[in-house]
C-alpha cells in the first residue's frame, strides 16, 4: 500500500510540471478535455476486459455521479483555470491543506475518531510544506485572487472525492470504482467539448505538450487515481491524503532534476518535517468510531 501512494506522489509531482507547460500552447480547458477523453478511453476498455460487472448496480449512480462530478469537471476545471492564473508553488500550498479538509470532514461523517497524534502529524507535515515552499520562492511567487480562490475549490472538490469514495470503494474494489467514477467525469466534461476542443490548436501543439496531455491522461488520471482508491481500500482516509504533501519535496526534486533549479536548505528541512508528519499519521491506531449501544432485547439485561 504504501509502495503504491508512493508512485502515486511521484506521478502527482510530475502533474503540476506536465500540466504547466501544456497550458503554455494550450487553453486550461483544453487541456482538461482532451486528458478525461484519453482516461475514459481507458477505463472503457478497462471495464470492457476486465471479468464482473460492466455497468453499476441502480443504487450506485448518484454516487458515481457526484463522485465523477467532483474529480472531473468540479475539481479538474477549477485547478486547471486556477493554475493558468496562479503559480505552481500556490497550487501545492494549497493542495497541502488536503490532509486536513479530509481529516476533519471524515471526523464530521463519523469515518475516524480524534486522535491528537494525527492532528499533529497533519500539522507538521503542512508546515514543512510551507518551509519547503519557501525555499522554492513562495514568498516572491505572486499569483492572483481569483487563480488561489480557483484552486481552493479545486482542493475542496478532491476533499469531498476522498472522503465519499472511501466507502464506495470498500464495496466495489479501486479498480472498479475509479473506472466507473472516471468514466462518469468524461461524459460530464463532452457537453463542454464543442466550445474547448480546439482540434486545430491540439494537431499544431508541440509534440512535448501533446506528450504532457498523454502523460496526465493515462498517468495521472488512470495509474494515480486508481492507486489512490486502492489505498482508500486498505487505510483510513486521513492516512492516505497525508501523503499529498510529499507531492511538493517530489516536485522540487524532479525539477532539479528535470529543469535544472536549485535545490535550497528549505528544501531539505521541509522534507524531513513532511516526513516526520507523514511518520506520525501513519503510527496512529485505527480505532473505529463510536457506536450507539443495542437496544435491550426481551430476557437480556441493557448492556
Amino acid at each position: 500500500m504504501y509502495a503504491a501512494l508512493l508512485i502515486q506522489v511521484v506521478i502527482s509531482a510530475g502533474t503540476y510540471l506536465a500540466a504547466k507547460r501544456a497550458m503554455t500552447e494550450l487553453p486550461p480547458l483544453t487541456v482538461v478535455l482532451w486528458r478525461f477523453f484519453l482516461s475514459g478511453l481507458v477505463f472503457v476498455v478497462l471495464l470492457l476486459v476486465l471479468p464482473g460487472p460492466k455497468l453499476p448496480p441502480r443504487d450506485a449512480w448518484r454516487r458515481i455521479f457526484i463522485l465523477g462530478l467532483l474529480a472531473g469537471p468540479v475539481n479538474q476545471v477549477f485547478f486547471f483555470s486556477g493554475l493558468a492564473r496562479s503559480t505552481a508553488a500556490h497550487g501545492a500550498l494549497l493542495y497541502a491543506l488536503t490532509p486536513l479538509g479530509v481529516y476533519l470532514l471524515s471526523l464530521a461523517r463519523g469515518q475516524e475518531r480524534a486522535s491528537a497524534r494525527t492532528l499533529l502529524g497533519i500539522a507538521t507535515a503542512f508546515v514543512g510544506v510551507v518551509v519547503l515552499l519557501l525555499g522554492r520562492g513562495l514568498a516572491d511567487a505572486r499569483g492572483s485572487m481569483l487563480g488561489d480562490v480557483l484552486i481552493l475549490g479545486a482542493v475542496l472538490a478532491w476533499v469531498v472525492y476522498t472522503t465519499e469514495g472511501k466507502p464506495f470503494v470498500a464495496v466495489h474494489g479501486p479498480l472498479r470504482a475509479t473506472a466507473w467514477c472516471m468514466t462518469m467525469s468524461t461524459v460530464l466534461m463532452l457537453p463542454f467539448a464543442p466550445f474547448v476542443a480546439n482540434t486545430d490548436k491540439l494537431m499544431a501543439a508541440s509534440t512535448t505538450a501533446k506528450g504532457c496531455i498523454v502523460y496526465l491522461g493515462l498517468l495521472t488520471s488512470v495509474v494515480a487515481y486508481v492507486l489512490w482508491y486502492y489505498a482508500l481500500s486498505k487505510v483510513s482516509a486521513s492516512k492516505v491524503a497525508i501523503f499529498s504533501n510529499l507531492q511538493p519535496a517530489a516536485t522540487a526534486l524532479a525539477a532539479w532534476l528535470l529543469l535544472d533549479e536549485s535545490l535550497h536548505w528549505e528544501i531539505a528541512v521541509g522534507g524531513v518535517l513532511v516526513l516526520a508528519g507523514v511518520r506520525l499519521t501513519q503510527t496512529v491506531v485505527a480505532r473505529a468510531p463510536p457506536t450507539a449501544p443495542l437496544p435491550p432485547v426481551a430476557g437480556r439485561p441493557a448492556t
